[in-house]
């Protein structure tokens, strides 16, 4: 009776080191975070450009945009394109609303829209003159709700929209592509 639980413990031994032997060399190459970082250390944001009939929208987004690569981390912000080892370029193309839930008292008046801000981003290794991506689009969408009037619920939106789109701006430039 002995001979057989010393039997069992040894080939259960036997078997716990050849799973420990197969898991611990893929284990020993893991790596936290991305993997790979950008190939340019410094960031130059332009100004934003406004095709869009968005007011304010220009300052909010380039406020997002700055604030989130700034929380990031992984390149640092250049105050100028010739101290920048690459420009980030953003264009506001389009707003667009669309009626998404009525009033049940009067099908006419809207009481929810959707709401999306359309912009395109460039990315530009200055050091080469390399477009790593050009007119790349980003699309950020909200629900507002018109109960406290549309115009009062579309300039409270447009905050979360620009941080929706520096966030896309984010990944698509620090991101592998």
């Amino acid at each position: 009776m002995l001979r057989s639980d010393s039997r069992v413990k040894a080939r259960l031994r036997a078997m716990l080191f050849a799973v420990l032997a197969m898991a611990l060399p893929g284990c020993a190459s893991y790596q936290l975070g991305t993997g790979s970082g950008p190939t340019f250390r410094t960031l130059f944001i332009e100004p934003v450009r406004v095709e869009a009939l968005v007011p304010q929208a220009q300052v909010a987004v380039g406020t997002q945009l700055r604030e989130t690569f700034l929380r990031d981390g992984r390149v640092r912000l250049a105050g100028s394109s010739d101290s920048a080892d690459a420009v980030l370029a953003i264009v506001l193309d389009r707003y667009e609303r669309a009626v998404a839930t009525v009033r049940p008292d009067d099908t006419g008046l809207a009481r929810r829209f959707d709401v999306e801000l359309i912009a395109r981003a460039t990315l530009t290794d200055r050091r080469t003159g390399k477009v790593i991506f050009a007119n790349r689009p980003l699309v950020a969408r909200r629900g507002v709700f018109t109960d406290s009037g549309l115009v009062p619920a579309e300039y409270q939106n447009l905050p979360l929209l620009a941080q929706d789109l520096a966030r896309q701006a984010q990944q698509a430039v620090l991101d592998t592509w």
